[in-house]
């Protein structure tokens, strides 16, 4: 259970440091871009509004995957403790009814075994 937890964790962490990786590597590029633009600053600007848009369209994406993907893992960690919280239910039962077996054969044996004067 514990190890589902560290990859669960390790799974999020991938997913912050893509898009972080993808935020950087936009913001790198517009960066290049505008210092290697041969065209007017009028185009230039449209191209960094266009290339604005483009990241934030990628980044909105990102974000839905990684909460996706998070909500998927959220219900599989659900379901896997519901599954042992079952199993240990029933684990519980089980040792009950067997205390109680073992309980009631004392109770027969000590009863047999004890003689009432009359």
């Amino acid at each position: 259970m514990e190890d589902q937890s560290q990859e669960q964790q390790h799974n999020g962490n991938n997913a912050i440091l893509l898009f972080a990786g993808m935020l950087l590597g936009g913001l790198a590029g517009v960066v290049v871009m505008l210092l290697l633009a041969p065209q007017s600053g009028k185009k230039t600007r449209a191209k960094i509004q266009h290339k604005g848009i483009e990241l934030r369209d990628q980044a909105t994406e990102t974000v839905e995957d990684a909460m996706a993907q998070v909500r998927h893992t959220a219900r599989q960690v659900a379901g896997d403790v519901r599954e042992k919280a079952e199993e240990l239910q029933q684990r519980g039962q089980d040792t009950l009814d067997e205390q109680r077996e073992r309980l009631s054969t004392f109770v027969d044996v000590g009863d047999k075994d004890i003689k009432v004067p009359a």
